[in-house]
């Protein structure tokens, strides 16, 4: 860990020291997520929003709506865009400007859950194939950040996209026209995203800012209902062997369940 400071050295051996007594610092086992709480409808002009927290992390999610024109390669498809912003005063090591590594890697990992659990039919978005399609807009907002951000993204979202309405249109003459009324999004599946963090030889579920500061790698397991796994992704510069791997994919699969309830009691 040469990459490490004294300070952060000092810290990792602490965070690994709790680690070999079955316990973290905040005293979570290594298997545990901190509290979690999700609230729909926190943006009044959003056709569709949520917050989500994990412990003191706190992400809310935007859902715009709108009409446009598809892309070539998928006449047929409406489109899902999906981006992060970093708000400065959420953590220190967030900077104003563009989009950074970090708010990218979020927006993708999102996007990808989304996309690969066929929560949306995109399909079923087009009104009229190579013309006119829904484009669906999903804004993170970071507005405090004490790790794991990525569930909790994960969570804002899918529950902004389950309170989501959006415009009904009529398909006229070749052209489309507001009706002025709504219906729900349709969501097909509840993709879950279940992070953990590989710190020594310890998998740590949901780690807390401290935790990534220090760790080796992350991996986040994406789980549909059906224990389906829809996407994994990996960061970091350690790797992570075979059996780490399954180990993780066993510990979202069992986790997701608990985080999906906190979706669907979602207000």
């Amino acid at each position: 860990m040469s990459r490490l400071s004294i300070i952060p050295k000092l810290k990792r051996r602490k965070i690994l020291d709790a680690i070999a007594s079955g316990k973290r610092m905040d005293g979570r086992g290594l298997e545990e997520y901190r509290e979690i709480s999700v609230r729909r409808g926190v943006v009044e002009k959003a056709e569709g929003s949520a917050e989500a927290r994990i412990g003191d992390t706190w992400v809310v999610a935007g859902v715009k709506i709108e009409i446009g024109e598809p892309f070539e390669d998928t006449p047929d498809e409406g489109i899902l865009v999906c981006s992060a912003d970093f708000a400065p005063v959420a953590s220190p090591t967030f900077e104003p400007g563009p989009p950074d590594e970090a708010s990218i890697e979020l927006a993708r990992v999102v996007d990808r859950g989304i996309r690969s659990s066929d929560a949306l039919s995109l399909k079923d978005l087009c009104l009229i194939p190579g013309r006119k399609v829904y484009v669906i807009y999903i804004d993170l907002c970071i507005l405090n950040h004490a790790g794991n951000l990525l569930d909790a993204a994960s969570l804002a979202a899918v529950a902004a996209l389950m309170g989501a309405r959006k415009p009904i249109y009529e398909v006229r003459d070749g052209e489309v026209y507001p009706t002025g009324e709504v219906e729900p999004l349709k969501l097909r599946r509840l993709p879950i995203a279940v992070s953990m963090a590989k710190i020594g030889d310890a998998i740590v579920l949901d780690p807390t800012f401290d935790e990534e500061e220090v760790m080796d790698t992350r991996i986040t397991v994406t789980v549909d209902e059906e224990g389906n796994i829809c996407a994994v992704q990996k960061s970091g510069p350690e790797g992570m062997s075979v059996e780490e791997i399954w180990k993780a994919i066993e510990i979202a699969v069992n986790k997701a369940p608990k985080l999906r309830e906190k979706l669907e009691a979602a207000l």
